[in-house]
């Protein structure tokens, strides 16, 4: 009798073989003693590869089952177990996967609304940057205006001293020549 559950259930095309294995493992866990809905599928399986109809293989089936006391209501209640296996395992898989969400997702999504803001807080940062350098390069601006017209005072001044110097200097050059020319 066929005994691997992978290939009863997840013979389509275009299941993920990761999760067939994973559910086909957790039927195989939870098989109940003695002949009940998985053998009968198994059974089934066996038929099948022998090209029978579905209601002829469901009522073989069912037929050499009877003879080791599976029922309809035994079949049918072990059937109902394996989707409350199935469904435990869907739950399970359900909070794995929020916990992977909230890790790789929402962890991800903190972690940019994080960068974000210090990029907003930096380029704020940045402006008041900016602005004091605008500042500081206008007095430094204005500075160099204060400070050539400081120089050329300074050198008018100068000029103006020197000048004046010179001329009581001449006056007083010219009052000695006079003293002893005249005295």
């Amino acid at each position: 009798m066929q005994k691997d559950l992978k290939t009863l259930f997840g013979k389509d095309h275009g299941l993920d073989q990761k999760s067939v294995e994973f559910l086909t493992n957790a039927l195989e866990k939870s098989n109940l003693p003695g002949f009940d809905y998985i053998e009968f599928k198994q059974s089934l399986g066996a038929l099948a590869a022998m090209n029978m109809d579905e209601a002829t293989s469901f009522k073989s089936a069912y037929a050499t089952a009877a003879t080791v006391g599976l029922t309809k209501m035994k079949l049918l209640e072990t059937a109902e177990h394996y989707k409350k296996v199935l469904n435990d395992e869907r739950s399970q898989f359900d909070v794995a996967l929020q916990k992977q969400m909230e890790q790789r997702v929402a962890g991800k999504q903190k972690e940019v609304e994080k960068l974000k803001e210090q990029i907003k807080k930096h380029e704020e940062k940045i402006a008041q940057l900016k602005e004091q350098i605008a500042k500081f390069q206008g007095t430094i601006d204005g500075a160099d205006a204060q400070i050539n017209e400081a120089k050329e005072k300074i050198n008018s001044t100068q000029v103006s001293f020197e000048r004046t110097h010179q001329s009581i200097l001449n006056q007083i050059e010219k009052d000695i020549d006079n003293i002893q020319k005249y005295l």
